[in-house]
């Protein structure tokens, strides 16, 4: 009998290092393995679920003493694969989820701080803010399961960076363990801090490639006083922007949200949402959804609010940019407006299926944008709609395609499917000669890891690969994201 026959399975050596909750069987993986959009999926070793930053630690020092990769993950609401194990490598990977990981550990409501554990869903912070009388301002569609050191590792954006930024400005420090299981407490809740590199800005955006983010300090802000919605039909989105520019100019930092959508997407959300209405009487080619938010005394803040958008309204209507509009008076009202917008996603998919490109543009250029992409997208591709939506105000766009014909049969999925590569590839380059970004907010993951190393300088490249390197030498943090698998070559 030789020594090999001895020797301990790494599933249990990793027993024997780890006493925390682990799962090995198939049926117990399988909803961590796939992500929830069913595009990606890959094998694991097991799947760790740590219930402190000690136990993170333990997972990583024996992952790099083993050589085992370590795929982070979070409420696994991701929309690029960046958070499935892919099927490669010599060592199947440990698959990390951090779900377990949700107390908020403190509240300052004075210093406006909060920390709190990754794992904590969005809406759990949402809440501990609520709960302190302070806001966190960061709101997705996919609040009530993505996790907080998820939308961290994404940088995430959502509806209200235009007043409040995306998660790196509402981020003041972190806690990491490194891939040598080492933990960094930046735990800071200072908004002045000028003691060298920025290690916090490395691992926001960084989709899990450098270390794992296990809780964070997050701003909170005073709790709006009142807040009114109001769908507004414009001709087009060159008057989209005269009106953002003309809300900017008079509402400033009470202006918290500016959407933009077409009215391709109304109508889907009107056939496939229930309880779903038109607000307006005439049907127009483009909406605006904008939001006033304003803080200070309750009483007769919500007047105060309907006031300032009137205001706004009015003086665009004079100047021809505004055909009609519909505030919220009521709390339902207000949620019925944002459903419209939140519920685009989702009408989406039960229209058929979809390529979606999350993109950013210069804002000034949005309008010259959609007029010329779309062109080029009706000319080589004559079966396609095109769903149009995003937020306007930070420059974000969600331009999505869907075949022309609803609910297409399987031949027909499948034809309009095969079109994915060269329609990315028309949209990405008008992106690109833009002066735009093909990730907006949902990250680079495998969906865009070898696209976004076109359109990036090698230099720039180069210089993230050697970031890569220094923190993660052994390149264990979640292999085969983010950044393109071939290394670009020094160029001195």
């Amino acid at each position: 009998m030789t020594a090999d026959t001895h020797a301990a399975s790494p599933l249990d050596s990793l027993r024997a290092a780890y006493a925390g909750r682990l799962w090995s069987e198939p049926a117990d993986m399988a909803p961590f393995l796939t992500d929830w959009r069913g595009k990606w999926t890959g094998p694991a070793l097991a799947v760790a679920q740590p219930a402190d930053t000690a136990e993170v630690a333990q997972l990583l020092a024996w992952c790099h003493a083993h050589g085992v990769p370590v795929v982070p993950q979070g409420g696994n609401t991701g929309l690029s694969g960046g958070s499935v194990p892919e099927a490669a490598g010599q060592h199947l990977p440990l698959l990390l989820s951090l779900t377990r990981m949700h107390r908020v550990r403190q509240v300052d409501a004075l210093n406006n701080t909060l920390v709190v554990e990754a794992g904590a869903t969005l809406q759990q912070v949402q809440d501990a803010a609520r709960a302190a009388g302070r806001l966190f301002p960061l709101s997705l569609a996919a609040e009530g399961s993505c996790t907080i050191g998820g939308n961290l590792a994404t940088n995430a954006g959502g509806v209200q960076v235009l007043r409040y930024g995306n998660a790196r400005e509402l981020c003041l420090g972190l806690e990491v363990v490194t891939p040598e299981g080492e933990v960094w407490n930046g735990l800071r809740t200072l908004r002045k801090d000028n003691t060298g590199y920025d290690l916090r800005d490395l691992y926001i955006g960084s989709e899990g490639t450098l270390g794992v983010i296990t809780a964070a300090v997050l701003k909170l802000f005073p709790l709006p006083a009142a807040q009114v919605a109001a769908l507004v039909a414009v001709p087009s989105p060159g008057e989209a922007l005269q009106l953002l520019a003309l809300a900017q100019q008079r509402l400033g930092a009470s202006l918290t949200a500016f959407e933009l959508l077409s009215d391709t997407c109304l109508s889907l959300v009107l056939q496939h949402v229930p309880g779903a209405r038109r607000p307006l009487a005439e049907a127009s080619p483009w909406y605006v959804l904008l939001e006033v938010s304003v803080t200070g005394a309750e009483e007769g803040a919500t007047d105060q609010a309907q006031q300032a958008i009137e205001g706004v309204l009015e003086a665009a209507m004079e100047a021809g940019w505004v055909a009609d509009a519909a505030l919220s008076a009521t709390l339902a009202q207000f949620e019925a407006l944002w459903a419209l917008r939140e519920n685009i996603s989702e009408a989406q998919g039960a229209e058929g299926p979809t390529i979606k490109h999350d993109i950013a543009l210069p804002i000034s250029r949005i309008p010259d944008f959609i007029a010329h992409t779309d062109a080029a997208v009706a000319a080589a591709f004559p079966g396609l709609r095109q769903v149009v939506f995003g937020h306007l105000g930070d420059g974000n766009l969600h331009y999505n395609a869907s075949p022309a014909i609803s609910s297409p049969d399987a031949a027909g999925r499948a034809a309009f499917l095969a079109l994915e590569a060269p329609l990315n590839r028309l949209v990405h380059d008008a992106v690109h000669a833009a002066g735009g970004s093909i990730s907006a907010e949902h990250g680079l993951g495998v969906l865009r890891r070898d696209e976004s190393a076109r359109y990036k300088a090698p230099l720039e490249l180069l210089l993230m690969q050697r970031i890569k390197a220094a923190l993660d030498p052994a390149g264990l943090m979640n292999p085969a994201k983010l950044l393109p698998e071939t290394p670009v070559a020094h160029r001195p």
